[in-house]
């Protein structure tokens, strides 16, 4: 009896609380708050010819509001570095049962591949979607089997509560694997297996989280399939940079372009050297003859200096301003160090006939001319700085013109080398542009590169691209022993008293300083002048008291270091 009255009781209390403990329906705003997550994915997977797989993916997803839902397929892996191995997905196809969503579409960014699956209201509760897709790239040789593997399963942002998977055709298998979490995970799922006949394969797996994966892996014999992995080429660095027809093609015009470069800078560059070299030993004369001054072929210094080396430096306007002092159109004086406190000249005009170039024009009137227009009679060097720099800039165009004229440059030198290097300079930024852009996008960023460097090359060789014309090579091969002359300091003997040797060779200094050989050949002045009775000053050149000659070497070497400083110093500085 009383064995049948505790099961009678304990029957009697389960009965009293089954009814507290049954469900109660959920209101819609309830269900609306539901998590969403999915219920059951399941993909069959079938291997057909051509080892094409076909996926049908069975889906029954819980809503909570949305128009559909999202997962991804792991779609590409690296392979190296400069590979990748692809899975296609292809004649996708999305429908539903049940009213669920059933529009979908497929993106690709790194090595996954989104499905968007979307319908035209929001939807709460349970929905079936099913997805039919053709894989292809899926099975691979791999040792001695032929391996089908694939995440079926997984990719979503929602947990999975049930996940299951089956692989039918192909022939027998070999063996199955299977694995469950992130794509490398090498962790075994919940159950995996085949079917007595060996003919299919069986996995599941109880909760996935979001992210996760089941990965299956089928073996079959070899030759059962004959599936071969698919691959694609890796867009990275060292693709972007690699040879090929393309790249090999822009280097070999790049080597066209910068040996017809050196090519027809040889027969520019090429011509002057022949020319110089013909007319070095005709038509020569001596600088000196007798008691009169005799430049090459009456050339300026400043003329000579633009010819030289194709520029218009500032240290040609300097060796035109002590060419004017010589040919009297202006004085030079050395101020009193000891009374001014400073190291620095005046500069006089002299009243003299006008036979002067253009530009020696210019920069006569130009030093004595005060910054608010009006003429003045002398200014001090210092005064020059930083006021100069524009009128030097219009000295220095003219000179440009001036060989022009003279027959020696058929183009202004400076306007030569700025169109090339402006085109060299241009080419190497839309080389640099198009480089990041084919580095980014194509493998043929070498091409680009090869851009950049012939652009370089045509802004570096733009600054030896100024030719000098057959007349102007034949003046510059007179200027060679003359610059010789000069270099060496040497005053030729002969009758005149030395104070007039004094005066003629003070006429090449200007000379001198275009070739760089002021101190030497000023020296030679100081020593002739030593020898001179009286010889205290020149009469283009007049120092302080109590100097004399014999400070004149060093005198006008920091002349020409501080003319050329003043008249180039820009304002502000």
């Amino acid at each position: 009896m009383r064995a049948f009255v505790r099961p009678l009781i304990a029957s009697l209390a389960v009965a009293a609380v089954v009814p507290l403990a049954l469900p109660v329906p959920a209101t819609a705003k309830e269900a609306s708050a539901a998590p969403e997550r999915v219920i059951r994915d399941e993909a069959a997977l079938r291997v057909g010819p051509g080892s094409r797989v076909h996926v049908r993916e069975t889906i029954v997803y819980e809503f909570a509001g949305r128009k559909g839902f999202q997962r991804s397929y792991i779609t590409r892996a690296h392979d190296g570095i400069e590979r990748d191995r692809v899975y296609k997905i292809e004649n996708l196809r999305a429908s539903s049962p049940d009213g669920g969503p059933a529009q979908a579409a497929l993106s690709h960014s790194g090595t996954r591949s989104t499905l968007k699956v979307t319908g035209p209201s929001t939807l709460t509760g349970h929905r079936t979607v099913v997805l039919d897709y053709d894989l292809r790239g899926a099975i691979a040789p791999m040792g001695s089997i032929e391996e089908l593997r694939w995440p079926a399963v997984g990719g979503w942002k929602v947990p999975v509560e049930q996940a299951r998977a089956t692989v039918d055709g192909g022939g027998m298998i070999r063996d199955v694997n299977c694995f469950a979490g992130p794509p490398e995970s090498i962790i075994g799922c919940t159950q995996f297996y085949t079917n007595h006949a060996r003919t299919q394969g069986i996995f599941s797996q109880r909760q996935l989280q979001p992210g996760e994966f089941l990965t299956l892996a089928v073996g079959y014999p070899p030759g059962t399939t004959k599936g071969q992995a698919l691959y694609e080429r890796r867009h990275t660095v060292t693709t972007a940079f690699s040879v090929n027809g393309v790249t090999g093609l822009a280097l070999a015009g790049l080597l066209v372009l910068l040996v017809g470069g050196f090519l027809l800078l040889y027969l520019l560059r090429g011509r002057d050297a022949r020319v110089v070299g013909k007319k070095a030993a005709e038509g020569d004369h001596a600088p000196v003859a007798g008691s009169e001054f005799e430049p090459p072929d009456g050339v300026r210094p400043g003329q000579i200096g633009t010819l030289i080396d194709e520029q218009a430096d500032v240290i040609d306007v300097t060796a035109t301003i002590v060419d004017l002092a010589v040919r009297a159109y202006l004085l030079i004086e050395e101020d009193d160090r000891a009374v001014t406190g400073r190291l620095d000249w005046t500069l006089r005009r002299l009243d003299r006939p006008d036979d002067l170039l253009p530009y020696e024009r210019l920069l006569l009137d130009a030093l004595f001319t005060a910054p608010d227009g009006t003429a003045r009679a002398a200014v001090k060097l210092s005064e020059l700085g930083g006021t100069f720099s524009t009128q030097l800039a219009r000295v220095r165009s003219a000179m440009y013109d001036d060989v022009v004229e003279q027959g020696w440059f058929a183009r202004r030198p400076d306007t030569v080398r700025s169109r090339w290097t402006m085109a060299g300079i241009v080419m190497t930024v839309l080389g640099v542009a198009g480089t990041v852009a084919l580095a980014l996008f194509t493998d043929f960023a070498l091409a680009g590169l090869a851009v950049i460097i012939a652009g370089a090359a045509m802004a570096y060789g733009g600054q030896y691209m100024p030719a000098k014309t057959a007349k102007g090579s034949t003046v510059l091969a007179h200027t060679i022993g003359f610059r010789a002359f000069l270099e060496r300091g040497e005053i030729p003997t002969g009758d005149g008293a030395s104070r007039q040797r004094v005066a003629l060779f003070s006429r090449l200094l200007p000379y001198a300083v275009v070739f760089g050989s002021v101190e030497p050949w000023a020296k030679t002045v100081e020593n002739e002048g030593e020898r001179a009775e009286g010889a205290d000053n020149l009469y283009w050149y007049e120092g302080p008291a109590e100097w004399d000659l014999s400070k004149f070497a060093e005198s006008m070497r920091v002349f020409t270091l501080t003319t050329s400083g003043s008249i180039s110093q820009s304002r502000g500085l």
